[in-house]
């Protein structure tokens, strides 16, 4: 019980910041605010991915897709931190 409800709260809290990033760049057009945005959308995802591991599906092991997704999202993030200027 206790599990499930702090793996959704970290979802919630990661669907937030995605919101919030993605709507500071619409205001804004900064770039970074797009790829940050981007990233926490995939970490939701991935917090998917961790309810399903450990909740649904517990006797299935999906550790290398979770870590998958992690990767995709810092290789999205990790241009927009490098190719970004002020």
């Amino acid at each position: 019980m206790v599990p499930g409800v702090i793996y959704g709260l970290c979802m919630v809290t990661a669907l937030m910041c995605a919101w919030l990033l993605l709507q500071a760049y619409h205001r804004t057009r900064y770039r970074l605010l797009f790829w940050c945005g981007v990233f926490f959308s995939v970490a939701a995802l991935n917090n998917i991915f961790l309810v399903m591991d450990k909740l649904v599906f517990s006797n299935v092991d999906l550790t290398v897709y979770r870590y998958v997704v992690a990767l995709v999202g810092l290789l999205i993030l990790l241009p927009g931190l490098i190719l970004e200027r002020e």
